[in-house]
């Protein structure tokens, strides 16, 4: 066992056996290169990647191979999904090396001050066409750090001083306008694939952030082509393979350009944010479909990827023995074996099963056509078709539960536990679900108790007992939107008071000095560059995701800071995300909300009361972006907990309600349709 035997993380675990001298990320590691005066390998990657897992076996499990390693370098192995920061610094490297290209694994040579100068991904054990081999890598890296030393000076110079990012030269949204803001729906229009939906062709990602800012857009503007391009993209991405048809959730992406072939991994962050926008399709255009995608992806979540504790759970790998997609896919023989003749004739012919195949000689299982299609081709109607297939996903389900399941990724990481609870909390109040509700509390105070300090600092990963790493932008501003989210759902201010907190810390720590954000605190480990991203990725840049947080905690406190500092920070994406917003959903969506303003409300009355309860309904339930909802049982004064509720009497011993935007108050209201028309006016 290397040193890797103590760490926490899944993916470190992974490589804790093999006969390379592994060393986590650290300043033991970092000391042994200075004091050897040896160049480091770094290799980044985490549990879910399935070429991480190829590499492993070929290279890194290869005693030869592991052998070469430890006599000429220092050897660390990284977690992208703990250490995001360093994850980017190096990826910048790398992008930087190879034209713009890059993804994991992700292996980096360093010198031995951590300053890279080589770097590429994947390399194969044995030649393949147009690639070097690993070891042909190994070999003629060290002779280049050995032999030509000062040229790898230069490149590690040029290299790192790229890498800053302490100001952009940018400030102030004053750019910004809702007409700015409008326009991106025709550039996202460019990219829009009109014939299986999403942005882009092979391989094709879901994209949550930009579907979200389209429905957004959507529900100020009117535009119907956002809202198509959205609603055509749920409904092919329900119907193809990145879908488990069986088991609910999605697979990280799809390696082709219609959504069939999947990496079979499945990740907590791409079901949360997907769970959320199915949820917003469904109030915005009630149809079915679209909440079943979203329950569907909601109960898997809290059946296989929650944690005793209540947190949830960071992936699910690709690969199951020893084989990518093995769990998920099925053979016309099997089906026939568990359903029996004339239900296995049912699945095969809604999910397009074929006697070929069409991953690997086996099925993925989708839906080549519409229910009419299916039930009419089967002789049935679409109702006694849905009621068969119920059943048939029931026994399929048993049956596949007899497998044995891809490898899980048990840590349980903030920022990710975030985007779910927000999802979840806000899911809880729109389906009325009380189940997803005591989940979401159970999820709440498990993350309040595990993963935040009475300091109001976050950790970023908790796994068996222990919470470790200190927390990035993207862990305070994900965990701030969830507890907000959870406020509204319970109206325990607990919950509120614990997000606004989280903020005021994150804007303590992490604020640059164009008035943006840096990914790291700046009491965190000093890295050769303090990283700051500023695009989504998978998961919204922590930047995008505060500013929308601060937009909205500003309408609850009336406190211009919070909203200045959101101004500034999505002033310095100003140009981008006008003429790039594929890149910038998140803040796209922060930026409207800027920019058109919140719409605050707040309720004063008993809960139980049924004119409170309708009036609640009538705000909570329906897809409304550009509000936030406050709520008390009792009138405050001016010393109320959330100054949105400060001075606001029930009048007449009646629940009733104040709408505010922009400074302005309409008239309060006491019945659900006096309500619902100052919301919809």
């Amino acid at each position: 066992m290397n040193r890797l035997a103590h760490e926490t993380s899944p993916y470190l675990l992974q490589h804790a056996s093999n006969p390379v001298n592994w060393y986590p990320w650290g300043d033991e590691a970092l000391a042994a290169a200075r004091a050897a005066d040896k160049p480091i390998l770094l290799s980044v990657g985490y549990s879910a990647c399935h070429w991480c897992h190829v590499m492993a076996h070929e290279s890194f499990e290869h005693e030869p191979t592991a052998q070469i390693m430890n006599a000429l370098y220092i050897n660390i192995k990284v977690d992208r999904e703990e250490r995001p920061d360093v994850d980017d610094i190096y990826m910048q490297a790398v992008q930087a090396l190879s034209n713009g290209h890059g993804g994991w694994p992700m292996t980096v040579f360093l010198l031995p001050d951590g300053r890279p100068f080589y770097a590429g991904t994947y390399f194969p054990r044995d030649p393949r066409p147009g690639m070097p081999t690993f070891l042909q890598v190994l070999e003629g890296v060290h002779d280049a750090f050995t032999e030509r030393r000062d040229e790898c000076e230069e490149v590690a110079a040029s290299l790192t001083q790229g890498m800053s990012r302490v100001s952009l030269g940018i400030s102030g949204a004053e750019g910004l306008s809702p007409e700015a803001i409008s326009g991106t729906i025709a550039r996202f229009r460019r990219e829009f694939d009109a014939v299986h939906g999403g942005f882009g062709g092979a391989p094709k990602f879901p994209q949550a952030m930009n579907l979200e800012a389209l429905l957004q857009l959507h529900q100020r503007t009117g535009d119907p082509a956002a809202l198509d391009m959205v609603t055509f993209t749920l409904r092919r991405m329900a119907m193809g393979g990145i879908f488990d048809q069986i088991g609910g959730g999605f697979h990280r992406y799809t390696v082709d350009a219609i959504w069939l072939v999947p990496h079979f991994e499945k990740m907590l962050y791409d079901n949360a944010q997907l769970s959320r926008v199915y949820l917003h399709a469904w109030q915005v255009t009630a149809e079915a479909q679209f909440r079943a995608i979203a329950e569907d992806t909601y109960d898997y979540i809290l059946r296989e990827m929650t944690a005793p504790e209540g947190g949830f759970y960071s992936a699910t790998d690709a690969d199951s023995e020893g084989e990518e997609g093995r769990f998920f896919v099925w053979t016309a023989d099997e089906l026939r074996d568990v359903l029996g003749d004339e239900d296995a004739q049912i699945a095969i012919e809604t999910w397009g099963v074929s006697p070929r195949g069409n991953f690997e000689g086996r099925s993925i299982l989708y839906l080549p056509n519409p229910p009419e299609v299916a039930a009419r081709r089967l002789g049935l109607t679409e109702q006694a078709l849905t009621e068969r297939l119920a059943a048939i996903r029931h026994l399929l389900f048993a049956a596949r539960a007899q497998r044995v399941p891809p490898g899980l990724d048990d840590k349980i990481l903030a920022g990710w536990n975030g985007l779910m609870l927000a999802s979840l909390a806000e899911a809880a109040r729109v389906l009325d679900r009380a189940d997803y509700r005591a989940a979401a509390l159970r999820a709440g105070h498990f993350l309040s108790e595990a993963l935040v300090t009475s300091q109001g600092r976050v950790w970023r990963t908790y796994k068996a007992g222990t919470s470790r790493i200190h927390g990035f932008l993207e862990d305070y501003a994900c965990l701030s939107e969830a507890f907000l989210e959870l406020y509204q759902t319970t109206f325990d201010s607990t919950w509120y008071d614990l997000a606004l907190h989280l903020c005021e810390s994150a804007l303590a720590h992490f604020r640059a000095p164009d008035g943006g954000f840096f990914d790291t605190p700046d009491d965190g480990e000093a890295l050769i560059a303090r990283p700051r991203s500023l695009q989504d990725n998978a998961v919204p840049a922590g930047s995008s995701k505060m500013a929308l947080v601060l937009v909205k905690l500003a309408a609850f406190t009336g406190r211009t800071d919070l909203l200045d500092a959101a101004s500034r920070t999505l002033g310095i994406l100003y140009a981008a995300l006008t003429q790039y917003p594929q890149a910038f959903g998140q803040a796209l969506s922060a930026a409207d909300l800027l920019v058109n303003g919140v719409r605050e409300l707040a309720l004063v009355g008993t809960l139980d009361d049924p004119i409170m309860q309708a009036m609640r309904q009538v705000a909570q339930r329906v897809y409304r972006p550009d509000m936030i909802t406050a709520h008390t049982a009792t009138p405050f004064g001016n010393d109320a907990p959330i100054p949105l509720l400060a001075d606001r009497p029930m009048l007449n011993d009646l629940p009733t309600a104040y709408v505010c935007r922009k400074f302005a108050c309409q008239l309060p209201v006491h019945s659900p349709d006096a309500l619902r028309a100052q919301l919809d006016g």
